[in-house]
């Protein structure tokens, strides 16, 4: 699965750039096909900033809130005919109930920021 994210990201990259005329990516790796792992590794070393007059501990468990909400409400997602990480009789409202969590988790973020504009995206 990991190759195939790796070449349709990278498809996505070149049919992008051939849209907007210009070149796509080219130098990570042949043909530009680790641009996305040398992505993820430019992400894991970045500096984290937060806001100096925002309330650092709302800015920084709301994205996590949300991310984690999206990740649990796969639990109950099934993935083939018997095949379910958590086979429960109310799936669908625990699914429901899970997903509504994740856009608390953003406005979470956009309130901790103290920034006028974060409410209006």
């Amino acid at each position: 699965i990991t190759i195939g994210v790796l070449v349709i990201v990278c498809l996505e990259r070149e049919i992008s750039a051939a849209i907007q005329q210009r070149i796509g990516p080219e130098y990570a790796g042949p043909l530009g096909i680790l641009q996305a792992i040398a992505d993820g590794t430019k992400l894991l070393f970045k500096e984290d900033l937060f806001p100096s007059r925002g309330n650092i501990r709302l800015f920084s468990v709301g994205p996590s809130l949300a991310v984690i909400s999206i990740l649990l409400s796969y639990l109950v997602m099934p993935f083939g005919y018997r095949l379910v990480l958590a086979d429960l009789s109310i799936g669908v409202f625990l699914w429901i109930a899970i997903s509504s969590i994740a856009p608390i988790g953003l406005l979470m973020s956009g309130y901790g920021s103290n920034n006028k504009y974060s409410f209006s995206g």
